[in-house]
């Protein structure tokens, strides 16, 4: 019988399960398109404007908004993440080669990574047209004072999206009992979610509007079809594929008609 798999989030270990940096690629493509959904939405162009993404893990998602034209600060409490993150992007930097066009790229690409709490983040005040919030909401004890952080950093009509997990009967036995208690499908450590910590759109409504923030839209999103998603985790458990090869086999997708059973995405406006 195999041995069981080490499990550890930030984690430089070989072979160890990073279940942060999993749900980081498998939500990759999803995360950056809401986003550009909403910035069409909402008239926002990425270009000339400046985002920050709280929780950021290894980087995958602040690199996006990179690309898509922002420059971007980073954050994650995580000093290894951090670190992570930062050599990620020199790897990538790299591998893109030293030709002329290629040097050009890597100057377009504003990007910087540093290690901040989401309760204490060390901006400016309004220096933000952007605000993403990535792995936070769901694990943060009491929202008020990450909010007002965000809020802060916001600038006057800034645009604050997110991620997060809703509280139902189907979220509370994928994310408390599959990804933290099944020996076959767990890829976080105990305790990293409680069922305080999931919180449902309307609660997210009542805390946004206590600091200025306008609740404007939310949608679901989840793999197009979740035998994937537990073939995937279980695959990765075992060794038998890489981070990277976890998206296709997932492929999550938006559902913006449905009602949120897992998770979620949303924006507000700085009001």
């Amino acid at each position: 019988m195999a041995a069981a798999p080490r499990i550890e989030l930030d984690s430089r270990l070989p072979g160890a399960v990073d279940g942060r940096q999993i749900r980081a690629v498998a939500f990759q493509e999803s995360r950056l398109e809401y986003v550009r959904r909403t910035l069409r939405s909402v008239g926002l162009t990425a270009a000339g404007s400046r985002a920050l993404v709280v929780g950021s893990g290894r980087g995958p998602l602040a690199g996006g908004l990179a690309r898509l034209g922002f420059e971007v600060l980073a954050l994650d409490p995580s000093p290894t993440a951090t670190a992570l993150a930062r050599e990620a992007q020199e790897r990538e930097a790299g591998e893109r080669g030293a030709g002329a066009r290629e040097a050009e790229d890597r100057e377009r690409l504003a990007l910087r990574h540093e290690t901040a709490p989401p309760e204490a983040l060390g901006v400016p005040d309004a220096a933000f047209d952007l605000v993403y919030y990535a792995d936070t909401f769901e694990i943060a004890p009491d929202l008020d004072p990450v909010l007002a952080e965000g809020a802060r950093a916001l600038a006057p009509d800034g645009l604050l999206v997110y991620d997060t997990v809703n509280r139902t009967p189907l979220s509370r036995l994928v994310y408390l009992l599959a990804f933290q208690r099944l020996p076959m499908t767990r890829i976080m450590p105990p305790g990293r979610y409680t069922a305080a910590r999931l919180r449902t759109p309307a609660e997210l409504t009542a805390a946004l509007a206590r600091h200025g923030l306008r609740h404007e839209g939310v949608c679901d999103f989840k793999p197009r079809d979740p035998r994937g998603l537990i073939k995937a985790t279980m695959a990765r458990r075992r060794g038998r594929i890489t981070d990277e090869e976890i998206p296709p086999m997932v492929d999550f997708v938006l559902a913006p008609d449905a009602r949120p059973q897992v998770t979620y995405l949303g924006h507000a406006r700085k009001v």
